[in-house]
């Protein structure tokens, strides 16, 4: 009699054990499932969009001097997203510009405001980027740290200990028992790890916050002009 009492004392406190590691661990994944659906959405829609941005701004500057001017005078150090057959690509470019509208009398006063209002939407797309990318690095070290309290209150180690001597020498046939005790509870605890989600940036890039037009508006301005004396008579502007 006290041996069944003991059994099912035995399956309560495992059950308990397991029921707390697992359902943590379940809600750990299910969150980081979530960061990951967002971190993937945040690339689709809004760095996509940033993308479109730059790419309207390399094609019309197209010129490796200017480009660089530009970059220089926005507070980018790299030619972020840059692909060099967005200059030679009349598909590409006619779908990039066919939703932005044209505002100005003569041709060198549209191709300016162009580069202008590019820039406008290439700084408010980059603001809510910085913006979701911060809340993003929130959720994932919200997550992290879950996981490192979770440890700090539940040591596998000591939990693998307790399991197997649990059931006293009489239990023989316990799983934990009979298997090879050297290097055991190590590999067994390493498995049971609940990994950390991935740094942020394997998927979104960083980006610094750009300049904002006001402070450089006429030097802006000077870099389309003598990007339009350059190309902009070959540049077709509906």
């Amino acid at each position: 009699m006290e041996t069944d009492i003991a059994k099912v004392l035995s399956y309560e406190i495992k059950k308990e054990l397991a029921d707390r590691y697992f359902g943590f661990r379940k809600l750990i994944e299910e969150d980081k499932e979530d960061l990951a659906r967002e971190i993937h959405l945040s690339s689709v829609n809004i760095e996509n969009k940033i993308v479109q941005d730059l790419a309207r701004l390399y094609i019309l500057f197209n010129d490796e001097q200017l480009i660089q001017k530009f970059l220089e005078l926005i507070g980018l150090d790299e030619r972020m997203f840059f692909d060099p057959y967005l200059l030679e690509s009349p598909t590409i470019k006619a779908k990039l510009f066919s939703e932005i509208k044209r505002r100005g009398l003569t041709k060198a006063g549209r191709f300016k405001n162009l580069v202008i209002d590019c820039y406008e939407l290439l700084v408010e797309h980059v603001e809510i980027y910085r913006e979701t990318y911060a809340e993003l690095l929130e959720s994932r070290e919200i997550i992290e740290e879950e996981i490192k309290l979770f440890y700090q209150k539940n040591d596998i180690g000591s939990i693998l200990d307790f399991l197997r001597n649990l059931d006293g020498p009489e239990a023989g046939s316990s799983s934990l028992q009979t298997v090879p005790q050297t290097g055991f509870s190590e590999n067994i605890a390493q498995k049971m790890l609940i990994q950390p989600p991935a740094p942020i940036d394997r998927k979104l890039a960083i980006i610094p916050p750009l300049v904002p037009l006001p402070q450089i508006k006429s030097s802006l301005k000077s870099l389309a002009e003598q990007a339009f004396d350059l190309h902009g008579n070959d540049f077709k502007l509906s």
